[in-house]
């Protein structure tokens, strides 16, 4: 699905700017219509759920219990 700039930074959750910056320097691949550029959003659905699978590792990090450590009881 092709959208604007505008569209796809919202998409992707990005600041506008930084996307017509990656847009103009070829890392968000884009076509030019006449008048505006249009980016196809399927070219981020893997780094989408790459994101959710990592947001979902810090989560499980963070609810481990932190180890007692081995030292706590040694009384010197």
């Amino acid at each position: 699905m092709f959208v604007s700039i505008e569209e796809a930074a919202e998409y992707i959750s990005m600041p506008v700017e930084l996307v017509q910056k990656y847009v103009l320097e070829g890392r968000i691949k884009a076509i030019h219509d006449g008048e505006n550029f249009l980016v196809n959003t399927a070219q981020f659905d893997t780094h989408l759920k790459q994101m959710e699978i990592v947001k979902q590792m810090i989560d499980e990090w963070r609810s481990e219990p932190i180890p007692e450590d081995i030292d706590v009881k040694d009384e010197d």
